[in-house]
């Protein structure tokens, strides 16, 4: 387990190990989503809309479905 520790201000510095594991860098953005009361999940904002592109193989027309 990686531990963190909060300072008085309400900063924490993320272990390196983290960082890399989620691709952060300076200016990404950290979403904490409630999964129950008391718990919560970190997730990384740093990719953009246009990273999916491909993704999911070629877009097809309306006229083919």
């Amino acid at each position: 387990m990686t531990k963190a520790k909060l300072n008085a201000k309400g900063k924490i510095t993320i272990p390196i190990k983290v960082r890399k594991e989620l691709q952060l860098n300076a200016g990404d953005q950290l979403v904490f989503v409630q999964l129950a009361p008391g718990r919560y999940e970190l997730m990384a904002r740093n990719k953009q809309v246009t990273d999916l592109k491909g993704m999911f193989g070629a877009a097809k027309k309306f006229s083919d479905y």
